[in-house]
């Protein structure tokens, strides 16, 4: 399984439309294909940073969802949302691949002392 990361940098006015059209994904996506792992908006620290995650089997699922994505509706509505109201400002994509041992690892509840 491949994850794909995108790094937004968004306009930290306009994160409330960020919001909005990170909840469209939420449908969108999982129609289209992907694994959809989350949106992250800034909380803490930068306010301008957002991310998205989305897993897929192999490129060759993550070449086959864009292809069901530029045809799908809503996604074209998303995107041209995006554009309109310009709260996007870089958009980056990184491809990644899970180290199987490290991941979802839950807390120790033995904290111990530090």
């Amino acid at each position: 399984m491949i994850t794909c990361f995108i790094r937004y940098q968004i306009d930290p006015f306009q994160r409330e439309a960020f919001k909005e059209y990170a909840d469209n994904w939420g449908r969108i996506i999982p129609r289209c294909g992907g694994h959809l792992l989350g949106y992250f908006l800034p909380h803490e620290g930068s306010n301008d940073i957002a991310w998205g995650l989305i897993a897929f089997d192999s490129l060759a699922s993550y070449e086959a969802y864009r292809a069901r994505l530029r045809t799908d509706e809503e996604g074209r509505a998303n995107f041209l949302m995006a554009q309109e109201k310009r709260f996007i400002l870089r958009e980056e994509r990184s491809f990644t691949e899970v180290v199987d041992s490290t991941f979802l690892q839950q807390a120790s509840h033995d904290r111990g002392t530090v």
